[in-house]
Parts: structure tokens; C-alpha cells; sequence
């Protein structure tokens, strides 16, 4: 199968976070063929720019640069119409329902380029001073004025949501172009956000199946991220709008969503996904496959690995510790951070986590060292020399850490000890001790039963090694995603269902030929009779004429629709006409469409309301 990777990140080397599991992905399933789609720029002269070599056995890179065009007339008025409805789903809760088809009219309008420019624009900027001033707007929040939107506020919003949408102006959506997105056979997005965008449009466009996979919940991320935001509360609150809605919509549209941990999947399912589309797929790493770390520091030390944000709980590893320094002497404690430059949360709780190590232990400056790293995304060799000079793991964050932490620091073979929160339980289970959060004296106290017992530690220490390959192991993260590409795919309608007829739910309907007949230097009409004599018979019709067709079609009065919706020759047809026929049957079964106006109502329902 042809699959289109999806991903927000700007850098997609193998150095990276996304680079990384692309790698391990596509070299174990190496039957099929991977392309990449990009929605972050990189910048000219950046150390990224022409320098990055592709992860994996990827056939190519595509990035969202979008088009220089100019919207005009009708275009133009469809785009900043389609533009006012989805910014009153954003501030008036009574319209949040129509976000979704909003965001495709949008898509509709601005589909031949020139969308990037208009939302940018004086017209925009005015479009978002008027749903904030409308009745039913949600736009003040505190008291006094500290939350009513100034002009500033909507200069930053108009450029902040022309940044989010810019995956609508790619050239991914133009039938004519080879590197367009409806030759793929399943989108796959690599976490949600603005990653799934070009996803939920293929789906509209050419009802291409998507799946999501989500390693950490980004619509978490991105609250957690705002708190530190420099915007004013009317722009944090529209923006976080903007972030839920794209992701209740996106878990609507997905045929699988698969995340991290049993815990981001309750919380898949309470901001709107269907139970039944989630699968817990564990993010492999080739960690697992590495030795465990070699013998104890001769010095018992703690290392706590996490974010320097008051969340990651380094207040509270501090204060346990000056506990457990009076039980243990000599134990030391290192502290394995985020690099600084991060937030200004993060650069003010270092601080002043600094300055109480320096309050609680002003004799022993050796007690407690700070090693700078990245315990966040990668870093994946310092982490290891972090765990190697440890005797106990331990994580105190009060949100729980992410699971590839967890994960990483049991492969290493030593015991971990953390807080009763997130994913903690699911992954550490029976191998390592759980505390709970913000609590300095059981930390303490745990951590010191491991200090006193080294075969426990031992002990702790393989079973977590074992739990950690069990479930991490890269060989059953991609037979997972196999089995489940294979389950999507076999969810495609028959290409030889009839126009207006259930769906033939039959196992992989599109064969093979399908795409062999497509791409054929053989004329087309050798290979498949056109269906009725006013069908094109040069070049394979691909989805948007197919659509179009379908929407001609089924307006048609007269005794002459069912004559017009025979079945065509089971003979092989171009890879257009599939998807076409396909789309309508699974309109017909799928979404309860029975008739020939109700499909025309599903399949143009954003275009008229672009239309105002």
C-alpha cells in the first residue's frame, strides 16, 4: 500500500523525535511504501535546511509550502463566509458543532491556493473583532478587563490561526499533481494537532482512510503548554478551542486511533472518540534490544529524570531527599532536566529548585547535582549514562511522566520508584514502587526500603526490564501496525459496487489490478468500459472527478437513474473510478444515505456553507 505519514515537526531526521520512530516503522514494514508529509518549514540556512537524510525507507519528503495565489470573487467571498463560521464555532459554544464542516468549506474555497495570504488579511483580522463582539460570544473570562479582547489580541489570534491553518493551503489536495495526497491508500498521522489536518482533508476530499497515533495526548500538551503562553486570556481561550474541537473532530474521522497507553486512551474516548476505533499500541524502541547498565555506583544515588516545570515535582525529590540524606550518609542525588532555554516556567522552577538545594543542604554542595539534558524528547544516549550512574530511578511529577521515560529507565535494569499518576501504574505495575503525588515522606520512605535491600533492587530491577521489552519492543509495535493497515484497508468498498447500492464489505475489494490499471501506459478504455457513454475515456478519472460525477449523477431526475446506476464491467477500472464507487457506498451504508439528495447533502454540505 501507498501510505502518506503526516507530521507537524519542521525536522525529520532520524535525530528526531518523529525522524526516530519513521525509522523503526518504515524498515519493518518494508512492503509498503512510505512518503512523508511535512507541515513545519524549515527556515533557509537553518542547521535542518537539504542537510537532514530521510528516516527509513521513505520514498520522499513533501513539504506544505504554500502556493502564491491571490483569492478573488466568488473564492474569496466562500473562503472569509466559511472563515466567520468556523471563528463563531471557536467563541460561541452554542456553534461548536459546526467546526467540522467549517474548516472543509474553508479547504473548499481555498483549495486552488491563496487561502495563506487571506487569512492574514485586513478582512481576517475584522472577521475576529466581530465574533468576539457577537451576543452569544464567550470571549471574557476573569474579572475587570483583565480578559476583554483588545486589537492586539485579535492581531495575534489572526496570525496565530493562519499559522494552525496553513496545512489548508498545501498543494497536497489537487488531483492533478503527483505528490497530491489522493494517491495514497491510508493516511497515517504521527500525533494529532495540525498533523491530522491534511489527513481529515484526504478523507473529505477522496474518503482516504486515516489513522492517528498519539504517544502523549496533544491536546494535553498544548493546555499544558499555554499556561506559560505570553498571549492574554482572550487568545489562550481561543486558541485551546480551536486545538479541542480539531481533535474531537479528528477522533470522529478516524478509522484507528492508536495511543501510547491504556491511560491517553481514556482520555481519547472522554474528548469524543469512538471506543471501538481504539488500539493501545506501545511505541517500540530500540532500547529493548540493548544490554541492562552495568554494575551500581560504588555511592547509592537517586536519579530523578523529568521536566523542570512545577508539575515534574523536583520540589518535591528535594525535599525527600534532605529526609533521606539523615537516614543514608553519603547518598547523593542527581537531577537529569530539560536543557535550559526552555519555558520561562521551566528556567523559574530551576531556579528556584537550585536555590532550595542550596537552602537544604548549604554544608554539601556535592549532595545534589544538576545535569543539564534533555528529559523530554530524545537525549536517548545521555539518558542512559544518567541511569548507569543511578542505583534508584525515580519520577515525582504530580502529571505523570511521559511512557517512554518510564520505559527507558526499566530497560536499564534498575528499580523505579514513582508517583501514583498518568500512565505510572499501567507500565511500572508489580516491578517498581508507587508512591503518591507530592509527598515528600513516602517518597522518602521508598526509596530508602530500596537503598537498605540490594537483591530487591535486583529483584525490581529485572522484572521491570522484562515488562519494559515486553511491551516496547519494536518487532510487536509493527505487527500491530500491519495487522492494523490490513484492517483499514479491508474496510474499503468493493470498487465494483453500483452507484446507490449497499456496499460489498467484501475483504480488500480494491485488488491489486486496481492500481496496476491506473498506472498502465495501456489507454484506459482497453481496460474498463466506461459505465455510461458520457464517461471520459482518456487518462484514469481520479477521486475529485469521481465525486463530481457522483454529485451529476445523483441529482438526475427521472426513470433513467436506475438505468444509470448499473454496475460496471468487473473488468479491471482505473484507481479513480474505485475510490469514487467506494465513496458512495460507504455513504450509503456507513452514514445511513439512502437517497440521491441526501448524498448530494453529505457530499456538498461544507461547499453551501461556504456559500453563506
Amino acid at each position: 500500500m501507498r501510505i502518506a505519514l503526516l507530521t507537524e515537526s519542521a525536522s525529520v531526521g532520524t535525530g528526531s523525535a518523529e525522524g526516530g520512530w519513521c525509522d523503526r516503522l518504515t524498515r519493518e514494514l518494508a512492503e509498503h511504501e512510505f512518503e512523508l508529509y511535512a507541515l513545519g518549514s524549515v527556515r533557509a540556512g537553518s542547521a535542518h535546511a537539504g542537510t537532514e537524510p530521510l528516516p527509513g525507507r521513505l520514498s520522499g519528503l513533501r513539504r506544505a509550502d504554500p502556493r502564491p495565489a491571490v483569492l478573488h470573487g466568488r473564492a474569496r467571498r466562500r473562503a472569509l463566509s466559511a472563515y466567520r463560521e468556523l471563528l463563531r464555532s471557536l467563541v460561541e459554544p452554542a456553534a461548536a458543532e459546526g467546526f467540522g464542516p467549517a474548516l472543509y468549506a474553508l479547504a473548499e474555497a481555498g483549495r486552488g491556493g491563496g487561502l495563506a495570504a487571506l487569512l492574514r488579511s485586513g478582512a481576517a483580522l475584522r472577521l475576529i473583532e466581530t465574533a468576539w463582539k457577537a451576543p452569544g460570544a464567550v470571549a471574557v473570562s476573569g474579572s475587570g478587563s483583565a480578559g476583554e479582547p483588545l486589537v492586539r489580541d485579535a492581531l495575534v489570534a489572526a496570525d496565530l490561526l493562519a499559522n494552525c491553518l496553513r496545512a489548508l493551503s498545501a498543494p497536497w489536495y489537487d488531483e492533478r499533481r503527483p505528490e497530491g495526497l489522493g494517491a495514497a491508500d491510508l493516511c497515517h498521522a504521527l500525533g494529532g494537532g495540525l498533523a491530522v489536518l491534511p489527513g481529515l482533508l484526504a478523507k473529505h476530499f477522496y474518503g482516504i482512510p486515516l489513522i492517528i497515533t498519539e504517544h502523549s495526548l496533544h491536546l494535553r500538551e498544548r493546555a499544558r503548554g499555554y499556561r506559560d503562553a505570553p498571549y492574554r486570556r482572550p487568545v489562550r481561550a481561543l486558541m485551546l478551542t480551536f486545538f479541542r474541537l480539531l481533535a474531537r473532530e479528528a477522533y470522529r474521522q478516524a478509522g484507528l486511533i492508536t495511543p501510547g497507553s491504556s491511560f491517553d486512551q481514556r482520555w481519547q474516548v472522554h474528548c469524543g472518540a469512538d471506543p471501538a476505533t481504539v488500539r493501545v499500541v506501545y511505541e517500540g524502541t530500540p532500547g529493548a534490544d540493548l544490554p541492562a547498565a552495568d554494575a551500581e555506583p560504588e555511592v547509592h544515588t537517586l536519579v530523578w529524570i523529568g521536566p523542570a516545570e512545577p508539575y515534574g515535582g523536583l520540589e518535591t525529590v528535594l525535599r525527600a531527599f534532605a529526609r533521606l540524606r539523615a537516614e543514608h550518609e553519603g547518598v547523593r542525588l542527581l537531577v537529569h532536566s530539560a536543557p535550559a532555554g526552555g519555558s520561562r516556567a521551566a528556567e523559574a522552577g530551576a531556579r528556584h529548585c537550585r536555590e532550595l538545594a542550596a537552602e537544604l543542604f548549604p554544608e554539601q554542595p556535592e549532595a545534589v547535582r544538576f545535569q543539564a539534558g534533555d528529559g523530554s524528547r530524545g537525549g536517548a544516549g545521555r539518558l542512559r549514562d544518567a541511569h548507569e550512574k543511578g542505583t534508584v530511578i525515580v519520577f515525582s511529577g504530580t502529571e505523570g511522566p511521559r511512557p517512554m521515560l518510564v520505559a527507558e529507565a526499566m530497560l536499564s535494569g534498575r528499580p523505579v520508584v514513582a508517583t501514583d499518576v498518568g500512565a505510572a501504574r499501567e507500565l511500572v505495575g508489580p516491578t517498581g514502587l508507587l508512591v503518591p503525588a507530592e509527598d515528600p515522606e513516602a517518597l522518602a520512605a521508598a526509596c530508602s526500603a530500596l537503598l537498605r535491600d540490594p537483591e530487591r533492587r535486583a529483584r525490581l530491577g529485572n522484572a521491570g526490564r522484562l515488562r519494559a521489552q515486553e511491551l516496547y519492543a519494536v518487532e510487536p509495535a509493527a505487527v500491530a501496525f500491519r495487522d492494523l493497515y490490513l484492517e483499514l484497508a479491508s474496510r474499503l468498498p468493493n470498487a465494483e459496487t453500483p452507484f446507490g447500492a449497499p456496499a460489498a464489505r467484501r475483504p480488500f475489494g480494491r485488488t491489486a489490478e486496481v492500481r496496476v490499471a491506473a498506472e498502465s501506459p495501456v489507454p484506459a478504455s482497453a481496460l474498463a468500459p466506461p459505465a455510461d457513454p458520457g464517461a471520459v475515456t482518456g487518462r484514469p478519472r481520479r477521486a475529485g472527478a469521481m465525486l463530481a460525477e457522483l454529485r451529476r449523477r445523483a441529482v438526475r431526475p427521472g426513470p433513467e437513474a436506475p438505468e444509470q446506476r448499473r454496475a460496471p464491467s468487473p473488468d479491471p477500472v482505473p484507481v479513480g473510478a474505485g475510490i469514487g464507487a467506494g465513496l458512495g457506498a460507504d455513504f450509503a451504508e456507513g452514514s445511513g444515505v439512502g437517497t440521491g439528495a441526501e448524498l448530494v447533502g453529505a457530499l456538498s454540505g461544507a461547499e453551501e456553507a461556504g456559500a453563506g
